[in-house]
């Protein structure tokens, strides 16, 4: 393949137009119900939170799925798949645990004929130590078999290899793996790190496996929901996903493990959960492949379908790629003309593969990520991937620092048929640095944290220039909950003050002053 490349051309500085044209991308809600969705909704990201059912089931929900061949470790490929997304770090005394009525399902399709070759499966496990108190930990955790540690989770991995779409062998490739906690706070877990690298295993075969929290490494700016980034544009190039954490499913096996053949080196690659029911059966209730197809290529009618359907079916969904809505509602709102339809060069990028790049010889379009395993790792990846020239990035595979969101706007305004753009949403790169090592993904933010800025602020508009430890300094306890006491009373009182004359306004009759 010869690659796109930005050598020799003139940037177009990066406008409104191109700023609101990525906020329509961003969101699923607005390409799935029109012109008419402009007004603040909550946040989706790639796939979070993207079909009607999923997301009121955030356990069960995959939001980003990773595919890339190890850069550290280039006869392996790296698979990351991430759910539950939105993750407060504070938020307790719960936390966010993987689901125990689960199969999460890393499927490989290694031909190129739509269907299942391998699943590496992996099923999770609850452990409590005491049930007479609310606390995730009791102590001070050290390491991941502390007795402070009063929550745990287990799981394990089981591989099935499938022909024509049964299953003909299966076994377990490893068990009771412990799973990374979630990131209380530096009081409760002050050296974090030691604990992601406990939780990283090495398993028989040369695999290496993670299951744990995360930052979540999908970065974009999604606040079009907000008037159009706050009706004028003041808000634009802001992380929407900083600060927030998911639960990541990591796997690294070596290639040829996954390959069919050396010959044949590019495998396709999707995640699904499926949820157990009462008779005991499990249900497809999730599934996800290339980034942001069921957020804004289908359209609401069809995002529960697709996530409970498979690969070999996508025939049911090929007008949503040919003929997407996206690049019309941009055309209406914004007069950034419509590349002409049908769209074949959006099916090379979400159904085929792209020829000479990562197509199979024999391909069934289907929606998957598509990885060349035989490209390998650039030391100085290029965000936009195989559009700037760089062929180890998405569409091939999906690496972590991948702009999949500037990269899907530019591909679907028409870059591959010669309407060279650059539309972007002005977050170019994650908040925090991805790791060098397995399982590559960056270290949840503690539930303990606090943004300086944010405490700066919060004290300058007090008045109190010095802070509060200088305010404080010298008073005993007593005096600090008096006080305390006093100034909730007083809030109180202003607040009961306050309502009580809005409800006096309202009950006046609408000639009265």
């Amino acid at each position: 393949m010869t690659p796109i490349t930005r050598s020799g051309r003139t940037w177009r500085g990066r406008g409104s137009v191109a700023l609101l044209a990525c906020g329509a991308l961003a969101a699923g809600g607005l390409a799935a119900t029109g012109v008419a969705a402009l007004a603040p909704q909550a946040a989706q990201a790639s796939s979070h939170r993207e079909a009607p059912l999923i997301s009121g089931q955030p356990q069960f929900d995959n939001t980003d799925l990773y595919a890339f061949v190890s850069p550290d470790h280039p006869d392996t490929t790296t698979i990351i798949a991430n759910v539950l997304p939105f993750q407060e770090p504070a938020g307790g005394p719960n936390f966010f645990t993987f689901a125990t009525d689960a199969r999460y399902d890393i499927r490989i399709d290694n031909n190129g004929d739509a269907q299942d070759d391998l699943v590496y499966r992996f099923t999770f496990k609850d452990h409590r130590k005491n049930e007479d108190t609310f606390l995730y930990n009791t102590g001070v955790v050290e390491s991941l078999d502390s007795p402070e540690l009063n929550f745990t989770q287990t799981y394990d991995i089981e591989l099935l290899r499938l022909e024509h779409k049964k299953v003909v062998s299966q076994h377990k490739v490893a068990e009771n793996l412990p799973v990374a906690p979630s990131n209380v706070g530096k009081a409760s877990m002050p050296d974090y790190q030691k604990l992601r690298d406990q939780a990283v295993t090495k398993v028989a075969g040369g695999i290496k496996a993670f299951a744990g929290q995360a930052d979540d490494p999908f970065f974009a700016d999604l606040r079009v929901f907000d008037l159009l980034y706050g009706g004028d544009l003041s808000e634009v190039g802001n992380d929407t996903l900083k600060g927030y954490s998911v639960n990541s499913i990591a796997l690294q096996v070596p290639n040829s493990y996954l390959q069919e053949s050396k010959e044949q080196p590019i495998i396709g690659i999707y995640s699904t959960t499926e949820r157990q029911n009462a008779s005991g059966e499990y249900t497809r209730v999730s599934r996800l492949g290339m980034p942001l197809v069921n957020e804004v290529v289908n359209p609401v009618k069809d995002k529960d379908k697709f996530n409970a359907s498979s690969p070999e079916d996508d025939g049911d969904f090929l007008k949503n790629v040919t003929e997407p809505e996206l690049p019309k509602l941009i055309e209406a709102i914004y007069d950034i003309k419509a590349p002409a339809e049908p769209r074949d060069d959006l099916v090379s990028v979400f159904l085929t593969g792209v020829k000479d790049l990562n197509q199979p010889p024999k391909v069934t379009p289907s929606e998957m990520l598509r990885l060349n395993t035989s490209i390998k790792p650039v030391e100085k990846p290029k965000r936009l991937g195989v559009l700037d020239g760089d062929n180890a990035g998405f569409p091939n595979g999906r690496r972590l620092s991948d702009d999949v969101l500037d990269i899907a706007l530019q591909v679907v305004e028409g870059e591959l048929v010669g309407a060279e753009n650059d539309l972007g949403d002005e977050v170019d790169a994650n908040d925090k640095e991805f790791d060098k090592n397995f399982p590559y993904v960056a270290l949840p933010k503690a539930g303990s944290d606090v943004d300086a800025a944010d405490v700066e602020t919060k004290a300058s508009g007090t008045g109190l220039t010095g802070g509060m430890n200088s305010l404080t300094a010298g008073w005993s306890n007593t005096t600090v909950m008096l006080v305390s006491a006093g100034v909730g009373a007083v809030v109180a009182l202003l607040i009961g003050l306050v309502a009580t004359w809005f409800r006096a306004r309202r009950s006046r009759p609408s000639w009265v002053g």
